[in-house]
């Protein structure tokens, strides 16, 4: 299965879900034109309150569709957008990338993998239980966050359902996401 993008949502306003539209359109060192989160430094609100001048790894949120998949056998269903995602993508394990992995998508828009979304207390007052559905432990005991990942954007342009994505792996040693 090709790697795709599937929906894509953005609110100008810091709401928990993100409406569904017809297309975004990323630019390039800020995220997502006319999104609350778009900006060269952090927007996140508790981000902002530690320290307002950091500079924004979280332009982009995405999120794989196939998590959708697994928390609707557990009982939660949701839509694209609800779990704040920017971008919702089909066909690719986004938590397996390491850092500063590129994702070419349609034409021209390049992201740059940053780090894991470290799931919040927002999803419990989504719905109950979200937290904990979106989390897991590994062989090892070690803490599985699954909702999602962020990135910057290197290259803008339009996105849409229905783009392709392509990985371009960094060089070696790669390092494992972690939590930004």
């Amino acid at each position: 299965m090709q790697a795709t993008v599937s929906h894509v949502s953005q609110s100008p306003a810091h709401t928990f879900s993100k409406p569904n539209a017809d297309c975004i359109r990323l630019l390039a060192g800020l995220g997502v034109e006319g999104d609350a989160h778009m900006g060269v430094t952090v927007k996140h609100r508790s981000r902002v309150a530690a320290d307002p001048t950091q500079p924004n790894l979280r332009q982009v949120h995405l999120i794989q569709g196939e998590l959708h998949d697994e928390l609707a056998s557990a009982g939660f269903t949701l839509q694209p957008g609800e779990m704040g995602e920017n971008i919702t993508t089909r066909g690719i394990d986004l938590l397996s990338l390491p850092r500063g992995a590129q994702l070419q998508i349609g034409a021209g828009v390049v992201v740059e993998i940053t780090g894991l979304r470290n799931p919040c207390g927002q999803l419990d007052h989504h719905r109950k239980g979200l937290t904990a559905a979106v989390l897991s432990r590994d062989a090892e005991g070690n803490l599985v966050r699954k909702a999602g990942v962020m990135a910057i954007v290197l290259a803008g342009g339009e996105v849409r359902p229905g783009d392709s994505i392509s990985v371009c792996l960094p060089p070696l040693p790669h390092h494992k996401l972690e939590r930004v």
